[in-house]
């Protein structure tokens, strides 16, 4: 496989909750990171008194971007999004992996700007439901 462009990296929202996916802003760094939480179910009875975890622990992704606003449309619905709490459906294109799609919540969301620069920002997501994922 050989290297990818990071710009083919897609963050996309569901804007009107329909399943119609458009891409939030110019955003011209994007990370997605998937973590599982150990849940600890060790007793006094664990062999040995070694730790036991659940099989499948808490599973959550966190979704991170930078870049410029193009309109003001999507500069809108983001903070929006934000202000109100609202969880919807993203969805993340890896190029020659695949995406990932499900419910998120805006847990982030910073605006800055330098005196003789574009007005910037940051977003945090992270998941807030079951994620699936399509090989492309």
């Amino acid at each position: 496989m050989s290297a990818q462009k990071g710009k083919d990296m897609l963050l996309k929202l569901d804007g009107d909750g329909l399943g119609s996916f458009v891409t939030v802003a110019g955003l011209r760094a994007k990370t997605l990171a998937f973590n599982t939480e150990s849940v600890d179910i060790t007793d006094a009875e664990s062999q040995g008194q070694w730790r036991e975890l659940l099989a499948c622990g808490v599973k959550t992704a966190r979704v991170s971007g930078s870049g410029i606003f193009k309109d003001q449309s999507s500069d809108s619905t983001v903070r929006d999004y934000f202000f109100n709490g609202t969880i919807r459906n993203w969805q993340i294109i890896i190029p020659d992996f695949g995406s990932v799609e499900g419910l998120f919540q805006i847990l982030g969301f910073e605006y800055a700007g330098g005196h003789n620069n574009e007005l910037s920002f940051e977003l945090t997501l992270e998941s807030a439901g079951s994620l699936t994922f399509s090989a492309l």
